[in-house]
């Protein structure tokens, strides 16, 4: 039975190094099976007044693409499983929602390098993701 784990990836260096923590992982385990999650944040609504439904999801598409194809490459050079999707929605809650739909046994992502400073004044994602997760969460530097 294949092991799912769920990486949400971004632009940072630090959501890299979680695909490649998660690769290596996967590379010395063969039953497990890599999600890669990309997740857009909603189009302000004044938005929907200008463009079409079809475009703005067009648009959340492409990003999408870009944002998963460095990660992708990755697993790919490590031959190793992997989907690789992409939703809409408030970062931490898409991302815990996504884990539950897909049976996630774990969760590894990157911290965005932010401080504890940071995160008091802020409430960085990956910190709302221990919060809310239902699922042991390792989050990579």
């Amino acid at each position: 039975m294949m092991r799912k784990i769920l990486i949400p990836v971004d632009t940072s260096e630090s959501a890299k190094r979680a695909v490649q923590y998660a690769a290596t992982m996967a590379r010395d385990n063969p039953d497990l099976q890599l999600h890669l999650l990309n997740i857009q944040e909603p189009i302000e609504t004044r938005v929907h007044a200008y463009l079409p439904q079809q475009e703005i999801k067009g648009i959340q598409t492409t990003e999408s693409r870009r944002v998963l194809q460095p990660a992708m490459e990755i697993l790919d050079e490590a031959g190793v499983p992997y989907r690789a999707e992409w939703r809409v929605g408030e970062i931490a809650a898409a991302i815990t929602d996504y884990a539950n739909e897909i049976g996630c046994e774990a969760i590894v992502m990157g911290t965005r390098g932010m401080g504890a400073v940071g995160n008091l004044v802020m409430g960085s994602a990956a910190t709302k993701v221990v919060h809310l997760a239902s699922v042991p969460v390792t989050l990579v530097k």
